[in-house]
């Protein structure tokens, strides 16, 4: 059976979801595969059950830091049940329906490029004048010995479980590990946090990764660091990690968080003359071109594995086969990890901008010391805002917070970098009172200008 589209899209993500949308609201021929969910990682394994699991520990520690509330309890039973919703009981027969009420051609199964514009799926030969890769990326357990002895768990089980661990080893310090970490403590599980590197949120400025291990441990996680997982023990009825400092770990469940892989292998790319960099990611160019009338979005390319990041290239895809071709810019991109508090960055950070050989200047601000609105939230309150300007450009580059709410108000440094808005106009800019916005002007009042590298 040979059928003929103007689109097929491989792998229906985020990404994918949203190219496919504006192509059949263009009234494209769409032929949609994936092999698993419509929704994809995101929608049941990963953004949406642990946003959606983090949210009942957030409001327990907000009503508990709040003043005249009482009684906030967790019900683990019901949190699971609305997440168990939230991620459709893993069945996508509505998005299934959906599409196919919209005029797509929806194929469920493993598809291969056998040539250009031509793919095999279900034992269908599909020829499309377009191919959209947006197969993204599944998490990297590497090698660990003695790993069949114990309970492994990626961000698929922890965040579709339906009982909760006493004990579990979180490995991995970066943003999935510190809402691991976060989610399985502050629902009462013991946990340990394991990092090879020296401080956590090792891609972010290093005064976050202090914050974000402060605020861990406050949940009640054991964070080492500089520490690697050397073995895996079974003893009894329970198991053990040895680390490579000589001292081990008695656990219920070991949880790798250590980075994801892009979804590219076996699958054909390069018989329609895409190119994969070492680590199995899709070459594009600036318009997410990866070979001639093949595109690649989302994490299979490994640009910025967020979801926001897929849905943008996804919409710059569908406008380049429509017609409206435009270069896709990654500046001020924001990056958030839902944790408690909340931390957020955008734009660059002051080691990135050392190697540029820019001219900078910088300012954290104590929130507690500086504004009213963290007051009003909360007792005791917590937060800090950074900055990064190019003292030459007269612009802000970058800029991270941790902070109840982070992960909304660092929009206005995200726009300010992305459209490169003068530091003068930053600081006419008149902020609602109180707000956690006021932060960004008083941050700029305190600008240290540092020039040497």
């Amino acid at each position: 059976m040979e059928e003929r589209f103007d689109v097929a899209v491989l792998g229906m993500g985020p990404g994918g979801e949203v190219a496919a949308s504006r192509l059949l609201k263009a009234h494209k021929k769409v032929a949609v595969i994936e092999r698993e969910l419509i929704g994809g990682e995101c929608a049941y394994w990963a953004c949406v059950p642990s946003k959606t699991l983090l949210r009942p520990p957030e409001a327990r520690t907000a009503a508990t830091r709040a003043a005249g509330v009482k009684k906030a309890e967790l019900d683990w039973s019901a949190a699971s049940d609305y997440r168990d919703y939230m991620i459709r009981h893993l069945d996508d027969t509505a998005q299934v329906d959906g599409y196919n009420g919209r005029g797509a051609t929806v194929i469920k199964a493993e598809a291969t490029i056998t040539g250009p514009g031509t793919l095999q799926a279900e034992g269908r030969t599909i020829h499309a004048d377009h191919i959209i890769l947006a197969t993204g990326s599944e998490a990297f357990v590497p090698e660990l010995e003695g790993a069949e002895n114990v309970t492994l768990w990626t961000n698929r089980e922890t965040f579709t479980a339906t009982t909760l661990p006493r004990r579990a080893v979180v490995i991995g310090g970066s943003a999935v590990g510190t809402e691991t970490a976060t989610f399985l403590a502050r629902f009462g599980v013991d946990v340990t946090l394991v990092h090879r590197g020296k401080s956590l949120m090792e891609r972010e400025e290093p005064r976050v990764g202090e914050l974000t291990r402060l605020f861990l441990e406050e949940a009640g996680v054991e964070v080492r660091l500089e520490t690697n997982p050397r073995r895996a023990r079974r003893e009894g009825n329970s198991s053990s990690l040895e680390l490579d400092d000589g001292t081990s770990v008695s656990t219920d469940v070991v949880i790798f968080t250590t980075g994801r892989t892009p979804r590219s292998k076996d699958l054909g790319f390069e018989a329609a003359g895409v190119k994969l960099d070492p680590k199995g990611a899709v070459v594009i160019d600036e318009q997410c071109r990866a070979g001639n009338n093949v595109w690649a979005i989302g994490d299979v390319t490994a640009v910025m594995p967020f979801t926001h990041v897929a849905k943008y290239q996804g919409r710059i895809v569908a406008d380049a086969i429509l017609g409206h071709a435009r270069p896709a810019t990654y500046d001020g991109i924001p990056r958030v990890v839902f944790g408690d508090p909340e931390i957020a960055a955008a734009g660059i950070t002051q080691a990135q901008a050392d190697e540029q050989g820019l001219s900078t200047a910088f300012a954290e601000l104590d929130l507690a010391e500086s504004l009213a609105r963290p007051w009003t939230y909360e007792q005791d309150p917590r937060g800090h805002l950074g900055l990064l300007t190019d003292t030459d450009r007269g612009t802000l580059i970058g800029a991270w917070a941790v902070s109840p709410l982070a992960g909304e108000w660092i929009h206005q440094a995200s726009l300010a970098i992305r459209a490169r808005i003068p530091i003068a106009v930053l600081h006419d800019q008149v902020a609602q009172f109180p707000s956690y916005s006021e932060a960004f002007q008083m941050a700029l009042d305190n600008l240290k200008y540092r020039k040497e590298f």
